[in-house]
C-alpha cells in the first residue's frame, strides 16, 4: 500500500473535500436526487415533471489497494455475439500494464512509494442539444461523427459518470483520496448557452431538462421520418433498424424528461475545447449568422449526397474556417428546412460568457469558485491558468483552440511565452512536479491560422509544445483528449496521456495517480472507468439509469463508428515510469 506524504501531498482543504466524497459515497451510496448540500438555486430553470427516484448506485467500501471494483480493472462493457445490433454485457477486465520506456521499474517500489496526486480526468463529454438548428446531422452519410444514435442521451450518460466518480473510494492504485476532477474540453457540443448550463449544472448539481424549442415535445431528426436517422418511435425501416436497432416507443419523450444530477462531491476544474469555443466546433466565432440559425425556426435535416460530400471535405480539411460556404448552403436550402420552435437559449456563447458562467455562484458546487478561472481571466480574456494540485505538484491548464476556426488547435504566442515563464518560475522557486492539461493532442495542434483578434501573433504547433515541455524536466505528464481515443505516448522526459471521449464507445474517464517511488523514479498510474450504469440494458427501462445504460449500448452499435478508440493495452490501465534522478 502506498503512503501519503503528510506535508507534500494533498493540501488540507482538498483532502477534506475528497475525504468527504469518500464518506458520502461509501456510507450512503449515490442517488440521483438533490442532496442537502445541493440548493435549488443551482438548478436549471427549465421546468419539467419530477423524475421517479432511480435506484441508488452501490458504492464499495474502502478497499485494500490495489483494487478493481468499479473500474475497468474489474470488468468492461463488452458486445455479445457477432453482426447486427449487439447487446452489451459484463466482459473481461483490462489488466494494468507497466511501461518502462522512460525509466526502469525497480523491485520493491510498491512498498516504498508515497502519493503525490490522485484525481480524475473527464474529456469530450459533448453534452449536446440534439434539436439545435445549427447542427449538421445531414452529413451523417459522410462522417459518423455528424450524428450518433446515442446523442439524445448525453445528459443522463454524463450524470451516471458523475455517480461513478462519487462512488469511488480513492485511487485504485494507491487508495489515496481523489482530490479533484479536471475536464479537458469539449464539455459542450454546439457552443450553445443551453448546453453550457447543462454542463455546469451536471457538474455542480441540480435539475436539468435536456430539451429545447417546444417544451412539450421533441423536434429533431429522430422524428423526421427520414431513413438516414434512427426513428425509435416509428415503424419506419430506417438505416439503423435495418442494421438491427430496436423500435423503442417512448424513447424521445424519455430523452427530454427532467433529470437530477447529484453533482461532483469533490472540487472540479475546467479546460476549454474547440466545441466550447467555436460554433459547430469548427467555425470562427462572432458571426451573428450562426446565432440567427441556432436560435431560429428553420432546421435543415437532409442534403443531397454530392453537396454533403463537398461540405464535409471543407470541414475536414479546414477549407472554410469562417463558414462562408456553410452559410451559403444553409441560405440556399432554407425553404427545404423543417419548421421548429425557436429558442434564444441555443445561441452560441462567447469566451466572456463561458468565463462568466463558470464564475456564477449558482454553479460553484464544491468549488473552487470559477473552477480554475477568476475575474482576472475574464478581464484579460484569458482561458489558461495554473492551479495547485498538491503541495508538490503544479497543474497548468492550456487553451489550445485556434479562434480563426477549424477543429485542430495551436497555442498563441502570448500563451506560449506565459507557459515558458511559468515553467521557469517553478524551476527557480518551487521545484514542483508539473502536470499539463489541454484539449488538443500533440498531433492535432497544427492549425496556425492567425487569431483575428491578434493578427500579428504567431501560432505554435503541438511539436513546438512537446519541445518546450521536454526542456523542463519538472513536467511529468501532458493530459488531453480531442481524438476520442486512448493513446499514451512517451516524449523522452514525460508522458502524453490522451483519453477517450464520453460520447463514443467505450465512453470512459481516467483516474490518474502520481507517486514518488523513493528510488529516483516516479510512477504515473492511469485507470479507466465507465459510468455507473449497468452493462446490460433493458429496452423496457426508460428511467434515468436505464437511459444511461442505453446511451452506452447505442454508442457501441453506432454504424460506421470507429472500433479502435479503446486503444491498445498500453494505452489503458498503466503504470508509467518516469526518471527523476
Amino acid at each position: 500500500m502506498s503512503r501519503i506524504r503528510s506535508a507534500a501531498t494533498l493540501d488540507r482543504r482538498t483532502f477534506l473535500a475528497a475525504s468527504g466524497a469518500v464518506t458520502a459515497a461509501t456510507g450512503l451510496g449515490l442517488t440521483l436526487g438533490l442532496g442537502a448540500d445541493r440548493p435549488a438555486a443551482a438548478a436549471t430553470a427549465a421546468p419539467g415533471p419530477a423524475p421517479a427516484a432511480p435506484e441508488p448506485v452501490d458504492a464499495p467500501a474502502v478497499p485494500r489497494v490495489p483494487y478493481a471494483r468499479g473500474t475497468t480493472l474489474g470488468s468492461v462493457a463488452t458486445p455479445r455475439g457477432t453482426g447486427g445490433y449487439r447487446r452489451l454485457g459484463d466482459g473481461p477486465a483490462w489488466d494494468r500494464v507497466v511501461r518502462a520506456e522512460l525509466a526502469a521499474a525497480h523491485r520493491g517500489r510498491a512498498g516504498r512509494r508515497t502519493t503525490l496526486a490522485s484525481f480524475v480526468q473527464f474529456t469530450d463529454l459533448h453534452l449536446v442539444d440534439v434539436q439545435s438548428p445549427l447542427r449538421y446531422e445531414y452529413l451523417r452519410a459522410e462522417t459518423a461523427s455528424a450524428w450518433r444514435p446515442q446523442e439524445a442521451l448525453s445528459v443522463p450518460g454524463v450524470i451516471s459518470l458523475i455517480e461513478r466518480i462519487n462512488a469511488l473510494p480513492g485511487g485504485p492504485a494507491t487508495g489515496s483520496p481523489l482530490s479533484f476532477v479536471m475536464t479537458t474540453g469539449d464539455n459542450t457540443d454546439n457552443n450553445s448557452r443551453l448546453e453550457l448550463d447543462w454542463f455546469l449544472t451536471a457538474m455542480s448539481g441540480g435539475r436539468i431538462t435536456p430539451n429545447s424549442g417546444d417544451p412539450r415535445r421533441y423536434e429533431g431528426v429522430q422524428n423526421s421520418g427520414l431513413p438516414l436517422y434512427w426513428q425509435p418511435g416509428s415503424a419506419l425501416r430506417d438505416a439503423d433498424k435495418r442494421a438491427g436497432f430496436p423500435r423503442l416507443d417512448g424513447f424521445l419523450d424519455a430523452a427530454i424528461r427532467t433529470v437530477h444530477s447529484p453533482g461532483l462531491r469533490m472540487p472540479w476544474y475546467s479546460t476549454v475545447g474547440n466545441h466550447d469555443s467555436l460554433p459547430g466546433g469548427c467555425y470562427a466565432p462572432g458571426d451573428p449568422f450562426f446565432a440567427d440559425v441556432a436560435t431560429g425556426d428553420r432546421k435543415l435535416e437532409t442534403l443531397p449526397a454530392a453537396e454533403a460530400a463537398t461540405v464535409w471535405k471543407a470541414v475536414e480539411k479546414g477549407l472554410d474556417p469562417r463558414g462562408a460556404d456553410f452559410k451559403r448552403l444553409l441560405t440556399a436550402h432554407a425553404k427545404k428546412a423543417r419548421t421548429v420552435t425557436p429558442d434564444e437559449r441555443r445561441a452560441p456563447f462567447t469566451r466572456a460568457e463561458y468565463l462568466t458562467a463558470h464564475l456564477d455562484p449558482a454553479h460553484a458546487g464544491p468549488g473552487p469558485h470559477g473552477h480554475g478561472y477568476t475575474a482576472t481571466h475574464l478581464a484579460e480574456d484569458r482561458l489558461y491558468y495554473t492551479f495547485d494540485i498538491s503541495d508538490g505538484v503544479l497543474g497548468i491548464s492550456l487553451d489550445t483552440t485556434d479562434p480563426a476556426g477549424h477543429y485542430t488547435g495551436s497555442l498563441g504566442g502570448a500563451q506560449l511565452r506565459w507557459l515558458k515563464e511559468t515553467l521557469r518560475d517553478n524551476e527557480r522557486h518551487a521545484g514542483r512536479h508539473v502536470l499539463v492539461f489541454s484539449h488538443h493532442t500533440g498531433t492535432t495542434m497544427k492549425n496556425t491560422r492567425p487569431d483575428p483578434a491578434r493578427p500579428h501573433e504567431t501560432r505554435h504547433t503541438g511539436a513546438e509544445l512537446i519541445e518546450l515541455l521536454r526542456a523542463h524536466p519538472a513536467v511529468v505528464g501532458w493530459i488531453n483528449g480531442h481524438s476520442h481515443k486512448n493513446d499514451i505516448t512517451p516524449h523522452g522526459t514525460f508522458w502524453e496521456v490522451s483519453t477517450a471521449s464520453h460520447i463514443d464507445f467505450p465512453q470512459l474517464a481516467r483516474v490518474i495517480e502520481l507517486t514518488d517511488n523513493q528510488d529516483g523514479t516516479l510512477s504515473l498510474f492511469t485507470t479507466l472507468v465507465e459510468s455507473a450504469a449497468p452493462h446490460r440494458t433493458d429496452f423496457g427501462d426508460l428511467s434515468q439509469t436505464g437511459l444511461a445504460a442505453l446511451y452506452r449500448e447505442l454508442s457501441a452499435n453506432a454504424p460506421q463508428a470507429r472500433t479502435d478508440l479503446a486503444g491498445e493495452p498500453g494505452d489503458r490501465n498503466v503504470e508509467l515510469l518516469v526518471d527523476r534522478r
